[in-house]
């Protein structure tokens, strides 16, 4: 087995960390959620932990390109929606839905409640964005799409008509 992608920790004072980083001085990308795009073309990749999504073109699954990231939240850096640029967001990429079509992406913000806990212990909250993806690469947040609810966690979203995962097929 070959391998063609690597997404390192990222260093973080120990400070900014849970517990359960702190010794590592890093926060790990945790790598959630992986999907294709109907047409093989893209390859999406959830960092939970660094609240980095990834995109990469596998056209070629030998020697892929990335073509796209968005950050939003994360253990440290709690980026922001560009919606509400003051509003420090908890957890990230998670959840992922790819529309058929390849052109929207919607995810959440938490994982499990249990590790939720551990990695957010100031709590997680609860978020869904919507990005859109260009036809040969590169993906952006939908300004105008960002959901929060204070009475549940979001977890997952289905798209009318499934989406790109083969769960999808399963169903009408």
């Amino acid at each position: 087995m070959q391998k063609v992608i690597e997404i390192p920790a990222e260093p973080a004072d120990p400070e900014k960390l849970p517990a359960m980083l702190k010794a590592f001085k890093a926060v790990p990308p945790l790598v959630t959620d992986i999907n294709l795009s109907l047409d093989d073309k893209f390859l999406y990749v959830s960092c939970w932990g660094t609240g980095e999504f990834l995109q990469y073109d596998v056209s070629d699954p030998f020697n892929p390109k990335k073509t796209g990231s968005v950050r939003i939240g994360g253990i440290v850096n709690r980026t922001a929606h560009p919606s509400k640029p003051d509003q420090a967001l908890a957890g990230g990429p998670q959840m992922v839905e790819v529309s058929r079509d390849g052109k929207r992406i919607y995810f959440t913000n938490s994982l499990y409640a249990s590790w939720d806990e551990q990695f957010y212990p100031d709590g997680v909250g609860s978020w869904m964005v919507k990005l859109d993806a260009g036809h040969n690469g590169g993906i952006t947040l939908d300004e105008n799409f960002f959901l929060e609810s204070n009475d549940y966690r979001i977890h997952q979203v289905r798209l009318e008509g499934g989406d790109s995962s083969s769960d999808s097929f399963c169903f009408p």
